[in-house]
C-alpha cells in the first residue's frame, strides 16, 4: 500500500526521513554552536584588544586572559542555549571535561599566536589579531568535536524518542493506538 494509505503500519520510519531528522538537528546544532562561538568570538577578541591597550602585558598572556574570559562565556552559552537538552546528570564531569578541552583550545589558540608572535616577529596590533583570529577558528574545530562528543552527550533515549514520535503520530493518524499499543487492524475492501 502507498503512503497516506489506510492499511496497517509497518511501524519503522522511512529511512530517508530518519537521515534528514538527524540532518536537521546536527544543523541547529551547528547554527547554535556557531551562534555562541560567534558571540565568545567577539567576547575574547574585545577581551583581548583592550588588555593589550589597559595593560602592560606581552601579547600572549593578554590573549590568555581574553581566551579564559571566553571560555566562561562560551560555557554558559553552550550549557544553557546550545547543549540544554543534553544530559545535565554529572556536573562535575561535564565542567571538568569541558575545562580540560578547552585547555587544549586554549593551547591551540594561543600557540599559534605564540609562533607567530615569538617565531616570525610579527607582533603589530594587526598581525597580533589576525594570527588571534587563526587560532580561534583552529581551536573551534577541535571545541566543536570535543564538546559535542564528550562534554555535553546526547541523552541515551533521546534519538530514539526523536525517531519514535513520527511513528507514534502517524499510528494516530491511521487509526491505531499510537503509543499507547499495536495500531489497530482494519481490513480494506
Amino acid at each position: 500500500m502507498g503512503r497516506g494509505s489506510s492499511g496497517p503500519s509497518t511501524g519503522a520510519p522511512a529511512p530517508r526521513g530518519s537521515m534528514r531528522q538527524r540532518l536537521d538537528r546536527a544543523g541547529r546544532e551547528a547554527v547554535k554552536f556557531g551562534a555562541v562561538g560567534g558571540a565568545g568570538l567577539l567576547v575574547n577578541l574585545l577581551v583581548f584588544n583592550l588588555v593589550r591597550q589597559v595593560t602592560d602585558l606581552p601579547v600572549v598572556r593578554a590573549s590568555v586572559v581574553a581566551t579564559v574570559v571566553a571560555i566562561v562565556f562560551n560555557y554558559l552559552g553552550f550549557r544553557y542555549f546550545t547543549y540544554r537538552d543534553r544530559d545535565k546528570s554529572g556536573r562535575t564531569k561535564e565542567m571538568s571535561l569541558f575545562l580540560l578541552f578547552s585547555a587544549v583550545g586554549l593551547v591551540i589558540e594561543n600557540g599559534l599566536l605564540y609562533a607567530a608572535t615569538y617565531g616570525f616577529g610579527w607582533d603589530s596590533p594587526l598581525q597580533s589579531n589576525i594570527f588571534k583570529f587563526l587560532g580561534i577558528g583552529v581551536a573551534t574545530l577541535f571545541r566543536f568535536w570535543s564538546y559535542r562528543t564528550w562534554v555535553f552527550r546526547a541523552l541515551p533515549g533521546a534519538a530514539a524518542a526523536a525517531a519514535a514520535v513520527p511513528v507514534a503520530e502517524s499510528g494516530r493518524a491511521e487509526g491505531g493506538r499510537g503509543a499507547a499499543g499495536p495500531p489497530s487492524r482494519q481490513r480494506v475492501p
